[in-house]
This record gives structure tokens, C-alpha cells and sequence, in this order.
């Protein structure tokens, strides 16, 4: 009998250490924490933050919309989009699963492919929690509107900073300003 008792404890106490858990709100803040770590280590700022490209990013609009777009010649001008959860100007409507569809295939929620500047070919070996963590966290930012024109079709105005993406033979045609020394 006494046998039969300490079977039972010992069920009963495996029974609660195998339900317990930690709480959701420790389980949120580990995921955002997680999150922030990978989208500071990403460099995902370096993209979406204005200001950045340009020497001095604008720590007040944090992930809020470049100020500066990505040529990519015939196919046109890409400025980093506003990634924080701004309703109208953000990414504020999407859902969890959609920002990690975004980060992974490249396919935003309106059907439209993200330019070939976002990595998301690399970022699809993100575990998924990993990718859960980033969207958790950028869902945690503040909302911060600001319209981040673009993009733009290769026949369009531009009207950012634009920083080119060249092949090598497109690059080296390029005329060279007067005084500067010869390739």
C-alpha cells in the first residue's frame, strides 16, 4: 500500500510540474524581447528608420519609413517601409501571421510581392518562433504615422533619396564628374 501511495504522489506531482507554465504575460515579454533582439541584430533599422542612410537616423521615428528608396534598375525606386502598427501608414492591420508571411515569402497581405532589396529569402530560415517574435515585437512598437512615399514604378517621379543598386557594368559607364581621377 505504501507503494501504491508514492506512485500516486509521484503522478500527481508530475502531473502539475508538466502543467505548470509560465505566465503569459513573461511568456509576451520574453517573445518581444526575443523580437527586438533579432530585428536590432537584423539591422532591420538600418532600412526602415529615416534618417539612417543619411548619418543621422531619427531615433523619434524608430522603424517608421525610410526616407531613402533602393534603385533597382527596370524595376524602380524602393524606399524601407513604415513597420510599426500605424493604422493608416503602418503596418497597424496586419495580423501576426501576415507580417511573418511578409518577413518569410515576401508577399504583403494585398497580394503584392516586397521589392528584392528585403531579404525575406534569408529571413525564411527563421525558426518560427523567431518569426513570431519579431511580429510580436513589432506589434509592441508605438504607432508612429508617417507616409513613406513610393514606391516607385521605373517610369515614375521620385521624389526620396535614392541610393542605386547597380551591377558592375552599369556602375563603371556611369560618366565621372569633372576633376574627379579616372578609373
Amino acid at each position: 500500500m505504501r507503494q501504491g501511495s508514492f506512485a500516486l504522489a509521484a503522478a500527481v506531482v508530475a502531473s502539475l510540474l508538466s502543467t505548470t507554465t509560465v505566465p503569459a504575460d513573461a511568456q509576451d515579454t520574453a517573445q518581444v524581447q526575443r523580437g527586438k533582439y533579432l530585428v536590432e541584430f537584423g539591422g532591420c533599422s538600418d532600412c526602415h528608420t529615416p534618417g539612417t542612410f543619411l548619418g543621422k537616423p531619427d531615433p523619434t521615428r524608430y522603424l517608421a519609413g525610410s526616407d531613402v528608396g533602393f534603385a533597382i534598375p527596370g524595376l524602380g525606386v524602393f524606399p524601407g517601409r513604415n513597420l510599426t502598427p500605424d493604422m493608416e501608414t503602418g503596418i497597424g492591420a496586419w495580423s501576426s501571421e501576415q507580417i511573418v508571411a511578409a518577413i518569410q515569402t515576401g508577399m504583403r497581405p494585398d497580394g503584392r510581392m516586397l521589392a528584392p532589396i528585403m531579404p525575406y529569402a534569408d529571413f525564411a530560415h527563421l525558426t518560427a518562433q523567431d518569426a513570431m517574435a519579431i511580429a510580436a515585437y513589432l506589434k509592441s512598437l508605438p504607432a508612429i504615422k508617417n507616409e513613406v512615399p513610393g514606391p516607385f514604378g521605373p517610369d515614375e517621379k521620385v521624389t526620396v533619396f535614392v541610393m542605386p543598386v547597380l551591377p558592375a557594368d552599369v556602375y563603371n559607364s556611369l560618366p565621372r564628374p569633372a576633376g574627379a581621377p579616372a578609373k
